[in-house]
């Protein structure tokens, strides 16, 4: 069973014994700060690293999107995700946040059934990109000689493996593969699967995602559908082509980060692969096609 290490820094001691209450989980360890400097001081001296913070955006000296930045501006923390919690919930702050590198979002006040969401959301990502990471040095070498090819893939246990195999290619595997992976997974689960990003956001909250997954696949209409993924090595590049067997999704929506979407347990994966993955991402006109290249 994984542990977690959080932080919640808030100025409010009320909002901080609030989250501990709905955090009363015990594969998490949670450490509480009243204020961003010492957040940072707990960031520096902490002998476990944490594995999330939940940031309060309104705090007296050091505000939430100051200890943000320093925190995205610092390579001990960068890979960090941040929770911003906030009553400023206009777009253009939403967007300030985003920019900041705050990929996650809550609104004052909330639930407990939505902090737990988001919380699993951004967890959830940590523990796949740490294992894309785990993937992508156990190949590192294995297909260097391989200048083109082509692989088929039906599940989300071989799209992770395949992107982790992959991304051993590129200069920087553990990035490569968190995008791949994004990228792979996007064609079972909306290509081949047909799940809607309405959908998906209520399998994230309810915790019934990769059931969902299961499920389906084993529906008539679905099984034996196939997405498809192939590589070739350029003289500048290494590019990806993904394509899948379903009807195609409004790829335009999701290159960027969309304010209105901020607040949800999904939605951003494409955006971040395309910042922090790949020199680029080109989609086909229907959506059931990308391509996407890392500079070599």
């Amino acid at each position: 069973m994984s542990r977690w290490h959080l932080l919640a820094v808030d100025d409010e001691p009320l909002n901080l014994e609030i989250i501990r209450e709905y955090l009363d989980d015990p594969r998490m360890d949670l450490d509480l700060a009243p204020n961003a400097e010492r957040a940072w001081q707990r960031l520096e001296t902490e002998a476990v690293p944490y594995s999330l913070v939940i940031l309060d955006r309104m705090m007296p000296g050091m505000t939430g999107i100051e200890l943000l930045r320093r925190m995205k501006a610092d390579k001990r923390f960068r890979h960090i995700p941040v929770i911003l919690q906030t009553a400023a919930a206009s777009p253009e702050q939403v967007r300030e946040g985003v920019e900041a590198g705050a990929y996650y979002y809550l609104t004052k006040p909330y639930e407990p059934a939505a902090l737990l969401a988001i919380v699993r959301a951004a967890l959830a990502d940590v523990e796949d990109q740490a294992a894309a990471a785990r993937r992508a040095a156990e190949q590192a070498g294995t297909l260097q000689l391989l200048e083109a090819g082509e692989f088929r893939f039906a599940t989300l246990d071989e799209a992770n493996r395949l992107a982790g195999l992959l991304a051993s290619l590129c200069p920087s595997p553990e990035a490569a593969s968190m995008g791949l992976t994004e990228l792979m997974v996007n064609a079972i689960e909306h290509g081949n699967l047909g799940i809607s990003y309405a959908e998906k956001s209520h399998l994230k909250r309810d915790d019934a995602w990769e059931a969902e997954i299961a499920r389906r696949q084993a529906l008539p209409e679905y099984r034996g559908k196939l997405a498809r993924v192939s590589m070739r090595r350029t003289a500048t590049e290494m590019v990806f082509s993904i394509r899948d067997e379903g009807a195609g999704f409004d790829w335009r929506r999701y290159l960027d980060f969309d304010p209105e979407r901020a607040f949800d347990p999904n939605g951003r994966g494409i955006a971040l692969a395309r910042m922090m993955s790949f020199s680029r991402v080109e989609y086909g006109e229907s959506g059931s096609e990308v391509v996407a290249a890392v500079k070599l």
